[in-house]
Protein backbone atom coordinates (compact mmCIF):
# COMPACT_ATOMS: atom_id res chain seq x y z
CA UNK A 1 0.00 0.00 0.00
CA UNK A 2 1.44 3.41 -1.09
CA UNK A 3 1.67 6.37 1.51
CA UNK A 4 -1.63 7.79 0.02
CA UNK A 5 -3.91 5.24 -0.26
CA UNK A 6 -6.51 3.22 1.85
CA UNK A 7 -7.85 -0.07 1.60
CA UNK A 8 -11.02 -1.21 2.53
CA UNK A 9 -11.80 -4.76 2.37
CA UNK A 10 -15.23 -6.44 2.44
CA UNK A 11 -15.31 -10.35 1.53
CA UNK A 12 -19.35 -11.51 0.93
CA UNK A 13 -20.36 -15.06 -0.26
CA UNK A 14 -20.42 -15.75 -3.69
CA UNK A 15 -24.63 -15.38 -3.71
CA UNK A 16 -26.78 -12.74 -5.89
CA UNK A 17 -28.19 -11.43 -2.36
CA UNK A 18 -24.47 -10.22 -1.20
CA UNK A 19 -23.98 -8.19 -4.33
CA UNK A 20 -26.31 -5.25 -2.47
CA UNK A 21 -23.96 -4.94 0.51
CA UNK A 22 -20.83 -4.22 -2.31
CA UNK A 23 -23.27 -1.90 -4.01
CA UNK A 24 -23.53 -0.07 -0.69
CA UNK A 25 -19.97 -0.30 0.80
CA UNK A 26 -19.05 1.58 -2.75
CA UNK A 27 -22.07 4.16 -2.51
CA UNK A 28 -20.59 5.14 1.15
CA UNK A 29 -17.24 5.27 0.22
CA UNK A 30 -17.83 6.91 -3.12
CA UNK A 31 -19.63 9.86 -1.65
CA UNK A 32 -16.50 10.64 1.22
CA UNK A 33 -14.20 10.99 -1.43
CA UNK A 34 -16.59 13.50 -3.76
CA UNK A 35 -17.36 11.40 -6.85
CA UNK A 36 -20.57 13.02 -8.48
CA UNK A 37 -23.98 10.81 -8.37
CA UNK A 38 -23.58 10.18 -12.04
CA UNK A 39 -20.03 8.43 -11.37
CA UNK A 40 -21.37 6.61 -8.95
CA UNK A 41 -23.81 5.11 -10.55
CA UNK A 42 -21.31 3.72 -13.43
CA UNK A 43 -19.46 2.54 -10.67
CA UNK A 44 -22.29 0.86 -8.88
CA UNK A 45 -23.62 -1.01 -12.31
CA UNK A 46 -19.97 -1.92 -13.20
CA UNK A 47 -18.76 -3.46 -9.75
CA UNK A 48 -22.82 -4.93 -10.06
CA UNK A 49 -21.42 -6.86 -13.52
CA UNK A 50 -18.41 -7.80 -12.00
CA UNK A 51 -19.66 -9.71 -9.10
CA UNK A 52 -21.86 -11.04 -10.84
CA UNK A 53 -19.83 -12.49 -13.04
CA UNK A 54 -17.59 -14.17 -10.08
CA UNK A 55 -21.11 -15.49 -9.03
CA UNK A 56 -22.49 -16.97 -12.39
CA UNK A 57 -19.14 -18.30 -14.13
CA UNK A 58 -16.36 -18.59 -11.21
CA UNK A 59 -19.09 -20.28 -8.81
CA UNK A 60 -21.52 -21.46 -11.41
CA UNK A 61 -21.52 -25.24 -11.36
CA UNK A 62 -21.75 -25.60 -7.94
CA UNK A 63 -25.12 -27.07 -6.37
CA UNK A 64 -27.19 -24.31 -5.04
CA UNK A 65 -27.27 -24.09 -1.50
CA UNK A 66 -23.49 -25.37 -1.46
CA UNK A 67 -22.86 -22.00 -0.66
CA UNK A 68 -22.49 -21.19 3.00
CA UNK A 69 -23.18 -17.96 4.80
CA UNK A 70 -19.70 -17.70 6.21
CA UNK A 71 -17.39 -16.67 3.16
CA UNK A 72 -14.31 -18.43 4.43
CA UNK A 73 -16.27 -21.58 4.08
CA UNK A 74 -17.44 -21.66 1.30
CA UNK A 75 -17.18 -19.85 -2.41
CA UNK A 76 -16.60 -16.01 -1.55
CA UNK A 77 -15.84 -12.52 -3.00
CA UNK A 78 -12.80 -10.67 -1.54
CA UNK A 79 -13.74 -6.63 -2.89
CA UNK A 80 -10.95 -4.66 -2.14
CA UNK A 81 -11.52 -0.42 -2.32
CA UNK A 82 -8.37 1.24 -3.06
CA UNK A 83 -8.77 4.65 -2.21
CA UNK A 84 -6.00 6.98 -3.74
CA UNK A 85 -6.24 10.93 -3.52
CA UNK A 86 -7.27 10.88 -7.78
CA UNK A 87 -8.83 7.66 -7.98
CA UNK A 88 -10.76 4.90 -6.63
CA UNK A 89 -10.09 1.41 -7.54
CA UNK A 90 -12.31 -1.22 -7.09
CA UNK A 91 -10.85 -5.10 -7.04
CA UNK A 92 -13.06 -7.65 -7.43
CA UNK A 93 -11.42 -11.59 -6.73
CA UNK A 94 -12.72 -14.70 -6.56
CA UNK A 95 -11.00 -18.18 -6.16
CA UNK A 96 -12.99 -20.38 -8.85
CA UNK A 97 -12.87 -21.01 -12.50
CA UNK A 98 -10.27 -18.37 -14.33
CA UNK A 99 -11.58 -16.02 -16.86
CA UNK A 100 -9.32 -15.45 -19.88
CA UNK A 101 -10.44 -12.19 -20.79
CA UNK A 102 -7.64 -11.89 -23.56
CA UNK A 103 -8.80 -15.37 -25.64
CA UNK A 104 -12.70 -14.27 -24.74
CA UNK A 105 -12.10 -10.87 -26.51
CA UNK A 106 -10.04 -12.76 -29.82
CA UNK A 107 -13.14 -14.82 -30.48
CA UNK A 108 -15.91 -11.71 -29.73
CA UNK A 109 -17.70 -11.52 -33.08
CA UNK A 110 -18.73 -7.90 -33.97
CA UNK A 111 -21.87 -6.86 -33.37
CA UNK A 112 -22.49 -4.59 -36.04
CA UNK A 113 -25.21 -5.34 -38.30
CA UNK A 114 -26.84 -7.82 -36.12
CA UNK A 115 -30.45 -7.76 -35.53
CA UNK A 116 -31.53 -8.16 -31.72
CA UNK A 117 -32.51 -11.38 -32.12
CA UNK A 118 -28.93 -12.37 -33.63
CA UNK A 119 -27.38 -10.90 -30.45
CA UNK A 120 -26.29 -13.15 -27.78
CA UNK A 121 -27.33 -13.03 -24.25
CA UNK A 122 -24.56 -12.18 -21.90
CA UNK A 123 -20.76 -11.61 -22.38
CA UNK A 124 -21.01 -7.79 -22.56
CA UNK A 125 -20.10 -7.45 -18.87
CA UNK A 126 -16.66 -6.82 -19.66
CA UNK A 127 -17.37 -4.01 -22.26
CA UNK A 128 -20.22 -2.46 -20.31
CA UNK A 129 -17.75 -2.50 -17.45
CA UNK A 130 -14.87 -0.66 -19.57
CA UNK A 131 -17.68 1.97 -21.03
CA UNK A 132 -18.52 2.81 -17.20
CA UNK A 133 -15.01 3.02 -16.06
CA UNK A 134 -11.30 4.52 -16.77
CA UNK A 135 -9.52 1.89 -16.03
CA UNK A 136 -10.39 -2.04 -16.26
CA UNK A 137 -8.25 -4.91 -15.94
CA UNK A 138 -8.56 -8.86 -15.87
CA UNK A 139 -6.18 -11.08 -14.22
CA UNK A 140 -6.33 -14.98 -14.33
CA UNK A 141 -4.07 -16.30 -12.75
CA UNK A 142 -5.88 -18.01 -9.67
CA UNK A 143 -9.21 -17.66 -10.07
CA UNK A 144 -10.20 -13.74 -11.59
CA UNK A 145 -9.36 -10.67 -10.59
CA UNK A 146 -10.95 -7.22 -12.11
CA UNK A 147 -9.88 -4.04 -11.29
CA UNK A 148 -11.98 -1.37 -12.08
CA UNK A 149 -10.89 2.43 -11.59
CA UNK A 150 -12.61 5.55 -12.04
CA UNK A 151 -10.71 8.93 -11.68
CA UNK A 152 -12.01 11.62 -9.43
CA UNK A 153 -12.46 14.74 -11.31
CA UNK A 154 -12.57 17.92 -9.63
CA UNK A 155 -14.97 20.53 -10.37
CA UNK A 156 -13.63 23.00 -12.80
CA UNK A 157 -11.29 19.90 -14.51
CA UNK A 158 -11.98 18.94 -17.76
CA UNK A 159 -11.74 14.83 -18.19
Amino acid sequence: MKANEEIITLQVPAAAEYIDLVRLTLYGLAVKIGFSYEEIEDMKVAVSEACNNAVLYAYGDLPHGSISSAPQHGPHIEVRFVKKSDALSIIVKDNGRSFDAATAARNAEPMHGKTVEELQAGGLGLYLMQALMDQVEVNSDAGTEVVLTKRLVKSGEMA
